[in-house]
Parts: C-alpha cells; sequence; structure tokens
C-alpha cells in the first residue's frame, strides 16, 4: 500500500444523479467553473468571487490534514434540453432495448445455457424489430387510411376546406401521407446513428480486459452490429408501408408486394441471427452461420437494403391502389402484427424460464433480497410492457386522430382488440389499486401510529427520542418502497398479460364483439386517449418550457444508461461517453506519482462511478490501482441494479469490485432513503447494543463482518457503508449541518462525507473511531424515568443511587427480547446525546430538570467525562461533540 506522503494529495471527482444538478450544488461551493470537457460532458471546479478555480477544503485524514481538489462531472445536458424532450415519444423502444440487459446470465461452460441466451437475445430482437414495424403500421394508417383515403377522397365532409380539384388526384393525396411516413422512418434512422464523441481518449473503449469480465459494467459498450441492426428496422418499417398500402396478405400478386414481402423476410432473418457480440456472449461462441451474416450486412449491403426500400416507397405512393375507402390491407397487417408481438413476449416469457433456473447456480445461496427480481424472469415482464405500450400509443394517436377528424372513420378491427386489450387492463389496474391503496396506508398508518422503534433506529439515534420517531416512519416508509416497488412492475406486466389474454379470446372466439365486453373497449378508448394526450402535453410542455421536463429527463436518465442492443432506435447512451471521459479525467490526475483519485458519486452518478471505478482498475497496474478509491452514496446499486440487471451488475461483479479495491469502496446509507440504500452490507441486526451484519470482505470475499464502529458525527460504520443519522446530529463546529429529514438529498453535506472520502483515498482506516463511545457511563438511581423507561438495579441486585461526586459505574450489557430489541437501557448509563429538547434549551419531558422534579432530592449528575486522547491523534472538533452536546 502507498504510504502518504508530505506532497500527497487527494482529488475527488463527483458525478451527480438524475434530473441534473447546478454545478455549484455539485462541488458544493458558492461558484463553480468548467475547467475541462466539451460543454456536453463538462469538468467543473469550484471558482472563487473572480471565478477563478479553487481547490476544495483540506481532507481531515486520520491524524494530518491533506490538499484536496474537488471536481465534478455534469452529463444532464445528454439527456435534457433543446429537442430532447420528444426522446420520450421513443420510450417504449428504449425499454424494450433495457429488456436486453436485464437477462439472466449465461454460463459459457454450459451448450444448454448459451443456446438459450442465445435464443433470448433473438428473441428480444425480434419483438424489438415488430414493434418498430407496428408502430409504423399505426402511422401509416393514421396518415394513408384515415386522412388520404377516407377523410380527403371526393366527396366526404371531413375537412370541408380542402377543394375537390385536390380531393380528385390521388397521387396528391399519397405522395404526403407517404412523405409523413418515411419523414418519420429517416427521422428515426438519424437518431439512431446519433452518437456522443468521446474528448480525446486515452485508450480504446473496451470490455473485455483481464479484470474486466468479473467486474461490473461488462459489455456495456458499443455494439459493432448497430449500424447494421438500425438498417433492418428502417427498411423493415418501409415495408410495412408498402404492404399495408397495397392490400395487406390479399395482395400478393403485385410485384411490389412481392419484393416488400421478399424484403421484409430478409429483415426478419437478418435480425435474428445478428447475434450480441460484446457482452452476453463471448465473441468465440459465435455459430458459424452468424459470423456468416456479419459480412453479408456491411457498409455497401446496407445501402443496397436502402436503397430498395426508398424505390418502394416512391413506386407504390406514385402508383397508389385505390384511395376510395377504408384500405383493405390496414385491419391484416396491424392484426397479424399484433398478434405475432403478443405471441413472441409470450415465447421470450418461456424460454426465459429454464433460462433463469439455469443461472440460479450464481445466485441461489444468497439472501431473498439479493436475488434477481421474479428469480431472473424480470425481462419478460419488462419487454410485455415496452410492447404493449408501444401499441397502446400508436393506437391512442390514432384513435384521438379519428375523434378530432370524424367520428364516422373506420378502423380495422384490430383496433378494437387493443381497446379490450387496453379496457381489460385498465379494469384490473383500477381492482388491483383498491387493495393495493389500502394495504399500503395501513402500513403507513401502523408505521406512524406505533411507539416502538425497531434496534437500528434505536441505535443510530441514541438518546434522541424525538429523532428516533421521525426516523422510525420514514426508516419504515422508505423499506416499504424498496421491497415492494419491483412488484409494481409486476402487477402492470399482469394485468396487461390479463387484458392481452381477454382481447385475444375474444377476438379467435367469435366473429361479433359480445355485449358485456363494450364497456371495456369504451374504457380502453378512454385509457389511450388519455395516454396519448398526456404524453404529448408533457412532450409540448417540455419543448416549450424546458424547466417542466423533469419527468420526462427522469425516464431518459434510467434508461438511456444502456447501450443500444436489442433496439437500435433509441436515443444515444450517454454512459458510452461519461464513464470514458471519467476514466480519461482520472488517469490524467493518476500521471502524478503524489495523486490519490477518489471517484464519488450520489443515485444513478454511482452506478456511473462504479463501472468507471472497473474499467479504471482494468487499466492500471497494481501500485496505480491502490491510489483510486470509489465513493458511492444514496446508491441503488444493491437493491436494484444487482437484481434487475444480474448479467452485469451482479452481486459476483460487485464483490469482485470491492475486493479489488481492499476496502477502499465506501457507501454513505441511511434508511430514511426510499431511492438508495446498503451496498456492502446485508442481514444486518443490532446484538447487545452493537450493529452486525454480513457483507464483503477487503479479500473480496463475503461473510460476517466486526461490529460496527461509529464515528465521530454519530454514523455507525459496518463494513463498507456508512448508516448517516437522519436527522443529522449536531451541529458541528466548523461542519455544514441541516435539520430535519434529509432522505435522498444531501449526502454531500454530511459531516461523515469527508471521513468516507479519507478512507476511500487510504489515508484513514477504517476502524477509526471505535474509542468513540455511544454512551458514557455515569451514575443514576433506580426507578428515575428516562425517555419514559425506568432503571433498573445494579448487576450485584443494589439500587444505584445517583450522588453529586459519585464517580462512574460499568454499563451493563443491554438485554434484548427474542427480536433482538432492547428491553431497557443501562443500568447508571447517561447517553452521549440527550433528548432533543434538552439541547435546545427545551425543558420537555427528557431534559434534566424535569427528571429533578420529578425525582425529589436528586442532584443533577456531573458532566460526563470526556475520553482523553494522546495530543494530537484526535481533533477536538471530532472529539467534543461526539461525547457531548454542542450546547455545553
Amino acid at each position: 500500500m502507498h504510504v502518504p506522503g508530505p506532497d500527497t494529495r487527494v482529488v475527488e471527482l463527483r458525478v451527480h444523479g438524475v434530473l441534473g444538478t447546478e454545478p455549484r450544488e455539485l462541488t458544493d461551493s458558492v461558484a463553480s467553473v468548467d475547467v475541462a470537457g466539451d460543454g456536453l460532458g463538462r469538468i467543473v471546479s469550484p471558482a472563487d468571487r473572480l471565478l477563478r478555480p479553487v481547490p476544495g477544503p483540506d481532507l481531515n485524514a486520520g491524524e494530518r490534514t491533506v490538499p484536496r481538489s474537488v471536481e465534478g462531472y455534469v452529463w444532464g445536458g445528454m439527456t435534457a434540453g433543446g429537442g430532447k424532450a420528444l426522446w420520450a415519444l421513443l420510450f417504449p423502444f428504449a425499454l424494450a432495448n433495457m429488456a436486453h440487459w436485464m437477462l439472466p446470465p449465461s454460463d459459457p461452460a454450459r451448450r444448454s445455457s448459451r443456446a438459450l441466451g442465445a435464443l433470448l437475445r433473438a428473441g428480444l430482437r425480434l419483438a424489438a424489430l415488430l414493434l418498430t414495424m407496428l408502430f409504423t403500421a399505426h402511422l401509416t394508417v393514421l396518415s394513408l387510411d384515415l386522412l388520404a383515403a377516407q377523410c380527403l377522397r371526393p366527396g366526404a365532409g371531413c375537412l370541408g376546406a380542402v377543394p375537390n380539384g385536390l380531393r380528385t388526384v390521388e397521387q396528391l393525396r399519397s405522395i404526403p401521407a407517404f412523405a409523413f411516413v418515411v419523414g418519420i422512418v429517416v427521422g428515426m434512422y438519424r437518431l439512431s446513428a446519433m452518437s456522443w464523441r468521446v474528448r480525446t481518449p486515452l485508450s480504446p473503449e473496451t470490455g473485455q480486459t483481464t479484470q474486466a469480465p468479473k467486474l461490473p459494467g461488462n459489455g456495456v459498450v458499443r455494439d459493432p452490429a448497430t449500424p447494421a441492426l438500425r438498417t433492418l428496422h428502417a427498411v423493415a418499417g418501409l415495408c410495412t408501408t408498402v404492404l399495408l398500402a397495397l392490400g395487406g396478405p390479399s395482395a400478393g400478386t403485385d410485384p411490389r408486394w412481392v419484393a416488400a414481402a421478399t424484403l421484409t423476410a430478409l429483415c426478419v432473418l437478418g435480425t435474428a441471427l445478428l447475434d450480441d457480440p460484446t457482452g452476453s456472449a463471448a465473441r468465440n461462441s459465435e455459430n458459424g452461420l452468424t459470423r456468416a451474416v456479419n459480412p453479408l450486412l456491411g457498409y455497401y449491403p446496407r445501402v443496397v437494403l436502402l436503397t430498395l426500400g426508398g424505390l418502394l416507397v416512391t413506386a407504390t405512393a406514385v402508383a397508389p391502389n385505390s384511395l376510395s375507402g377504408p384500405l383493405p390491407g390496414s385491419g391484416g397487417i396491424t392484426d397479424s402484427l399484433t398478434l405475432a408481438l403478443l405471441v413472441l413476449c409470450g415465447c421470450v416469457g418461456a424460454v426465459l424460464v429454464p433460462a433463469a433456473l439455469l443461472a440460479r447456480d450464481s445466485w441461489h445461496r444468497l439472501p431473498t433480497r439479493l436475488r434477481p427480481w421474479a428469480g431472473g424472469w424480470f425481462a419478460a415482464p419488462v419487454l410485455l410492457i415496452a410492447c404493449l405500450l408501444g401499441a397502446g400509443f400508436g393506437a391512442g394517436v390514432t384513435l384521438s386522430a379519428r375523434q378530432a377528424l370524424d367520428a364516422d372513420l373506420l378502423l380495422p378491427v384490430s383496433y378494437d382488440t387493443v381497446t379490450l386489450l387496453w379496457g381489460s387492463a385498465t379494469a384490473t389496474l383500477v381492482l388491483a389499486g383498491l387493495f393495493v391503496g389500502p394495504w399500503a396506508w395501513f402500513r403507513w398508518w401502523r408505521a406512524v401510529r406505533t411507539d416502538s422503534v425497531s434496534p437500528e433506529v434505536e441505535l443510530l439515534h441514541a438518546g434522541r427520542p424525538a429523532d428516533q420517531r421521525s426516523a422510525e416512519r420514514a426508516w419504515k416508509w422508505a423499506e416499504l418502497q424498496r421491497v415492494h416497488g419491483h412488484r409494481l412492475v409486476l402487477v402492470l406486466a399482469g394485468a396487461l398479460a390479463g387484458g392481452a389474454v381477454l382481447a385475444l379470446a375474444v377476438r379467435l372466439g367469435s366473429t361479433e364483439t359480445p355485449t358485456w365486453s363494450r364497456w371495456l373497449t369504451l374504457l380502453g378508448v378512454g385509457a389511450l386517449a388519455t395516454l396519448a394526450a398526456t404524453l404529448l402535453r408533457m412532450v409540448y410542455l417540455a419543448v416549450r418550457r424546458p424547466n417542466s421536463a423533469q419527468r420526462l429527463s427522469l425516464l431518459c436518465d434510467l434508461t438511456l444508461f444502456w447501450p443500444r442492443e436489442a433496439h437500435p432506435v433509441v436515443p444515444p447512451c450517454y454512459a458510452l461517453k461519461v464513464i470514458p471521459e471519467l476514466v480519461n479525467r482520472a488517469c490524467e490526475h493518476l500521471s502524478d506519482p503524489n495523486t490519490r483519485v477518489v471517484l464519488s458519486g450520489h443515485s444513478q452518478g454511482s452506478l456511473l462511478v462504479s463501472v468507471a471505478a472497473a474499467r479504471l482498475l482494468g487499466q492500471l497496474d497494481e501500485q496505480d490501482r491502490e491510489r483510486v478509491g470509489l465513493v458511492t452514496a444514496g446508491s441503488q446499486l444493491q437493491w436494484a441494479y444487482a437484481r434487475g440487471f444480474p448479467g452485469f451488475l451482479g452481486h459476483g461483479a460487485q464483490r469482485s469490485l470491492a475486493g479489488s479495491l481492499a476496502g477502499r469502496w465506501r457507501s454513505l446509507c441511511r434508511g430514511t432513503d426510499p431511492i438508495g440504500g446498503a451496498v456492502t452490507t446485508w442481514n444486518r441486526q443490532v446484538h447487545d447494543g452493537k450493529l452486525l451484519g454480513v457483507g464483503f470482505r477487503h479479500d473480496g470475499s463475503e461473510g460476517p463482518l466486526p461490529a460496527a464502529a461509529r464515528g465521530p458525527t454519530g454514523a455507525l460504520v459496518l463494513g463498507g457503508d456508512h448508516w448517516l443519522p437522519d436527522p443529522q446530529r449536531g451541529p458541528f463546529e466548523q461542519r455544514r449541518w441541516m435539520a430535519g429529514l434529509l432522505l435522498h438529498s444531501e449526502y454531500s453535506g454530511d459531516p461523515e462525507w469527508d471521513r468516507a472520502v479519507s478512507m476511500a483515498a487510504a489515508l484513514e482506516v477504517p476502524a477509526r473511531g471505535t474509542n468513540l463511545p455511544l454512551r458514557t457511563t455515569m451514575a443514576e438511581p433506580v426507578g428515575t424515568p428516562r425517555n419514559g423507561r425506568a432503571q433498573r438495579e445494579s448487576s450485584d441486585g443494589d439500587p444505584v443511587n445517583r450522588h453529586s461526586g459519585e464517580t462512574p459505574v460499568a454499563s451493563r450489557p443491554l438485554s434484548t427480547d427474542s427480536g433482538g430489541r432492547k428491553q431497557d437501557e443501562r443500568a447508571g448509563t447517561a447517553v452521549a446525546d440527550p433528548p432533543a429538547d434538552q439541547e435546545t434549551g427545551g425543558t420537555g419531558n427528557g431534559s434534566a430538570e424535569h427528571r429533578a422534579a420529578e425525582s425529589p432530592g436528586t442532584v443533577t449528575p456531573p458532566e460526563p467525562p470526556e475520553i482523553i486522547d494522546l495530543p494530537g491523534m484526535t481533533p477536538p472538533w471530532e472529539r467534543g461533540p461526539a461525547l457531548r452536546p454542542s450546547s455545553q
């Protein structure tokens, strides 16, 4: 390990979470300026009043102070601002793409696992292709069928301002309709070709280093097959428009129809054979057929495919079939695509079952709360939601346009199926809400009404009953959201699946719609119209008022971390720019042998810095790795990402990262945070007044950990997790302090932040703070009520009398009930921090004055003795506030 020298300095590189942040808030300064970057990915630094870059505050590291430079990486401009609000319209595509990264890991040593993995990836790519084709079909029905063939036909009363001279010429109606669809397809193609450029890369992007296969984020790199995949999607979308315009499956004699059907079949075949070569499957596992397909989809073959698709659309637009009424091909095409999409989602879900069972060996020994969601099957409901959201949004826009133009316009029967599906799903969700809502309210009511406090909250907020009560309610509500949040996705997917089964049964079981299903159809029409109108309104408001686009940018922040794999028509992935630039910036600082770099991230930023740390460790030699540290705050790495994406951010990968960092991965967490949670520990319990648990060890293994050590500011440090009291203790001298519950915010303002950075930089050992006790022992009489509890007798059975000048007595161990909860306070023990009313000078029930008034003859206890360390061993600002209130 590198021993810090007199020239040692620390560079803390911070990364914010979702919804962006102001640069000055990221660096905890009154002003900040850019010191590097390209304006999109910005490296910012604190600044003085003249906007000159300045270093951050010195870092108190053990028995010395070390110079520290604070920098922040601002990436919010990649997902918000400008016209990026329109990206929300592609949310179903991004969700289908994210489902690829949620697949369970494949075992390269097992042939069956490799085969199932390849089959699943092919199924996801085909579902994404069908989703693009269905979206294009809805656009064609809207522009060509409803508008050009029905609304603008000669003699129609719709849009009476259009002269009859334009209505009689079919080309004047068909060409604009085709141009509308082609324009959207070209826009999607251009968007899928858009990528963020990495500024001055120091090393080639790779996900296959010597350590990367064991570390988080392996495979989160650019897929070389994306250009071919987006060409196949664009050509398939154009061919769908041609097939629908020419009459659907019934127009098999038209040469244009034959050419379009042939190109569509080639697109489907090519999509199925374009296997993933970068993460889920190793390169050497590609079969011969896949290796033969990749060269056939090079640059020139892609140009030929796009040219043929454009020629077919042009020929159909110039010489269309009769546009004197509803198009006969609309119903057949939309029906076929919808049915194929639903069947394919069911097949993917069925294949996921054995794939998840084969992958179960990698997590079956883990506790239940660390195992993948739905047993590794979570990709299936996400894919179903993505497909039905896409189908519902397209149908909703078409239905809303029909209502706006003329209610007498006819739509294909397949739209009745979609409306019945969404009507059934809406009714199911309403019924589920009638049960889930009262259940959640009852859990919240019980948490508010109960007077009991969990052992962890009692230990963390010892001596502060008001904070215990407020923290207990927040802890229970946050735990409820973390444990059951993903089940809401399963409920939504179950409702949609039930609606799909009912709609298909009605559609295939009888030629006429049953009377009892009409109210469900009307409910579905309302639900789809509300869905389309709400999303379009949010996009419109976000474009007009960028400050109101937080909800839409949240969708982009969560889904656009993942590169294009299953679906290419998604906005560019910001991780492919942020992670390499973080690695490059860290390497620039590490070129100075006296510099130590600590990557710190909050919320979604913790995901970025953890993958960046894994990449950085894979590029550095052994000595330089020891100068890299990691701090995560309010992170979802354990409870969300490890369980939702087990193949890329799983438990084993995080264990390897913790072992590679050898104790230099520190995580700040609050039990009141409903979004973030613990990262390196689990199975926590309080026993004998100590917080115990299981977690990652410094050697890369996992197992029971030493008891948590209490830090100078009240935090409990168990393994790599720093449990922060919320509300904060204090105020502390020379430290920023904030009142009330902070939940998911203001982690960097907590006084424990600097201590975590110091540990991550290997300048302070994690055991620091064990000599700062939770309580200072002193005598109290038996029966004196404290916090509503009577004091017990001493260990020898005699009452413990509290007299002035009496020497402190040793505290007894805590007795616990079967649940591990402390029964009574220790005999003769005074807490280190008195109740909140005593700290503020009040005369509440917990104050010493109140106790003295209730117990005549007792004397106010002397000031708790302070633990005296050797001169220079513990700074006074750390020692004093931890032992007595700052008001004394």
